[in-house]
């Protein structure tokens, strides 16, 4: 996405002038200088600050998918405990209100709300200096910043629930008694989708090739849907734990001082179901997405002379086998290649950060100067991970009669190609093979020196656990990750050479708004009787399904443990894993004392001695992280300095 880069480069120009004076959303703009006159002086300059706008959505700090963020904080993956990133912190139930944040945990209010400041100013200032450029464009350049703004404040929602909404820069003789408090849930919701609704209407469906990245009305539909699809979610929808959370002084218009409604609304999710349902048609219509299949995936594997991956224990001497393998690059390619080159599944994608490529691969090559390429491989699948994904057959192992059991997973295939794969890699789905990775497992097909790296988890001297030579960078798991990298990956051992393509991670991805429709006819089946509505919510997952190579769902499938909801969590968790999602769908559905509570995530025998046998690596073993659940840990904490600047503001609960 090329003006992805020009985005940030103009931001880094233009931030310096107009950004509020610190990260508190407290803060005011300067006095008017001749500085901030010149931001709208034409339409290049115009142009310029909208692009400043997007800054934040590049920052590592506020992505959902980078790897040192708080959505990390999930069962899908863990780090070295050494590294004490912000997932960690948080899913040790570690942050409190005084935590000091350093550069990569820095607090996303503070950086959230700088970049809203950020947003108003514009709007404020375009009708204050009314830049001399035609009307249809200034219109647009102010929706594309309320829409941007629409984002940041939806992500202020996912982390700290109720917020405060500041629609204009403050007076700067504003008192801090004059700042308003959090808004009514409820209220932020509505505000959120009256600024992409407003937005929409003055947006493109697509973008030009050299404008991708920039707000369209399609952006504008998918991210309601999904705001209004958490806002009907049980946490918000009359099942919040704390009931008698509320404003000890300040009021939202119509709402009292009350911040969450304890009251269930069935409309929450009627209302939900028409935003997504609109999202998707729109998605497919005007906006011109469409799921990659293998015709556009082949292309782009052929382009970049791609071999084939190897897959353990699959016959590739039939059809069957090389569509298979087909699925896996295709899977691959799904995030990582760029709509220039035939993906058009991304509806709205940003910067994305190289270092969460780095802590996903490997120690892979050793350079001609003896040194190890400095990869981390970090970013370690839990083996809940892996047994959350499908067989072979589309279904979970523990419901697959013909999988292995439980105490028989961790033995040797019997592989002749290789003994030291267990049997809980073979005969599983294309995303498990697209997606994860393992002991035995063909990581990349060109990563060194164009040739394939097969991982040997158990040996010291190639990607095994060695703390000589790699203190704090091994896998906790003995598994690895490889989401978002893409197949044409390669380093060169003779002059270091790596080659760096850049993508952009996908803020909106579209099987998301399939999963989301899904959900929507799923609950309103189960909970409110419309049973019309469960082949449509079964279409909309077997459209995932028959994308990724495994079989269609029908009625029959849903029994037992197996709920049509308990099928789109499962979809969910495998399709948009490692994305960010998992942190606010395991805390909407309310599941997340389920699964991240303390002894529960697992993995292999990964880190206790260097060099294991097979059976000692082999083994279920608890992570020894302090892992833990409370209920407080619904929201996050709001910075001390900032409640105790805001007479208005109330913390969150138990903090």
């Amino acid at each position: 996405m090329k003006r992805i880069s020009k985005i940030a480069r103009y931001a880094k120009t233009i931030l310096p002038l107009c950004c509020l004076a610190s990260c508190s959303y407290l803060d005011v703009v300067p006095p008017e200088t001749e500085d901030i006159k010149d931001m709208m002086k034409n339409e290049d300059a115009t142009l310029s600050f909208v692009y400043s706008c997007y800054n934040s959505l590049q920052w590592g700090y506020t992505d959902p998918i980078d790897y040192r963020t708080y959505e990390s904080s999930t069962d899908e993956f863990v780090v070295p405990a050494l590294w004490n990133r912000a997932g960690q912190i948080a899913s040790w139930n570690q942050l409190s209100s005084q935590y000091k944040p350093n550069w990569d945990t820095k607090y996303a209010w503070q950086i959230l709300y700088d970049a809203i400041g950020h947003c108003n100013l514009f709007l404020d200032l375009l009708v204050k200096l009314n830049p001399d450029i035609a009307p249809e464009k200034k219109l647009r350049f102010a929706a594309e910043v309320k829409c941007v703004k629409a984002y940041y404040y939806s992500r202020l929602l996912e982390r700290f629930g109720p917020v405060p909404i500041i629609d204009t820069y403050p007076d700067m003789n504003m008192p801090a008694s004059g700042f308003p408090g959090r808004s009514h849930y409820d209220y932020c919701v509505d505000y959120i989708v009256r600024l992409l609704e407003e937005a929409e209407t003055d947006l493109p469906a697509v973008v030009a090739d050299d404008d991708l990245g920039r707000a369209t009305s399609t952006i504008c539909k998918a991210l309601k849907a999904r705001v209004l699809l958490t806002a009907a979610s049980p946490l918000w929808n009359g099942s919040f734990p704390y009931k008698n959370w509320k404003n000890t002084n300040y009021e939202t218009p119509e709402y009292g001082k009350e911040l969450v409604s304890n009251q269930y609304s069935v409309q929450k999710w009627e209302r939900a179901l028409t935003a997504c349902e609109e999202a998707l048609t729109f998605a497919l219509g005007d906006g011109k997405r469409e799921l990659l299949d293998i015709a556009q995936s082949e292309n782009i594997r052929m382009g970049e002379s791609v071999p084939l991956p190897v897959i353990p224990g699959l016959d590739t001497n039939t059809p069957e086998g090389q569509e298979f393998q087909k699925r896996v690059v295709l899977m691959r390619y799904a995030l990582t290649a760029i709509e220039t080159v035939g993906n058009k599944e991304r509806v709205w994608g940003a910067g994305f950060a190289q270092e969460n490529l780095d802590a996903s691969m490997p120690h892979n090559l050793v350079y001609a100067n003896g040194n190890w390429t400095s990869m981390y491989g970090g970013i370690a699948p839990t083996l809940n991970t892996m047994e959350s994904f499908y067989t072979a057959n589309g279904v979970l192992p523990d419901n697959d009669k013909n999988f292995p059991a439980k105490d028989d997973r961790l033995n040797s295939a019997g592989l002749s190609s290789n003994s030291n794969i267990i049997k809980l890699n073979v005969n599983r789905e294309p995303r498990y093979y697209a997606w994860l990775s393992f002991d035995g497992d063909e990581y990349s097909s060109l990563i060194t020196d164009g040739n394939p790296m097969f991982l040997d988890m158990r040996s010291s001297d190639k990607q095994g656990y060695n703390p000589d030579k790699f203190n704090r960078d091994n896998s906790t798991t003995g598994f690895l990750s490889k989401k978002f990298i893409f197949p044409s990956v390669r380093f060169r051992s003779n002059d270091g050479w790596y080659d760096k393509k850049q993508f952009p991670f996908p803020i909106i991805r579209l099987s998301e708004l399939y999963l989301n429709l899904a959900e929507c006819y799923a609950y309103l089946a189960e909970k409110e009787g419309h049973a019309d509505y469960v082949e449509k919510a079964l279409s909309k997952l077997n459209d995932i399904r028959r994308r990724a190579g495994i079989r269609e769902l029908v009625k029959a499938d849903i029994s037992g443990n197996m709920t049509l909801q308990k099928w789109v969590e499962s979809e969910r968790f495998i399709e948009l894993w490692g994305e960010g999602h998992r942190y606010r769908d395991a805390r909407r559905w309310m599941t997340a004392p389920d699964y991240f509570k303390a002894g529960v995530r697992e993995g292999l025998n990964a880190i206790q001695k260097k060099d294991p046998s097979f059976k000692e690596f082999n083994q279920r073993v608890k992570i020894d992280q302090p892992f833990q659940w409370a209920n407080r840990m619904y929201l996050m904490p709001i910075p001390a300095s900032e409640v105790y600047a805001n007479p208005q503001l109330e913390q969150s609960p138990e903090y």
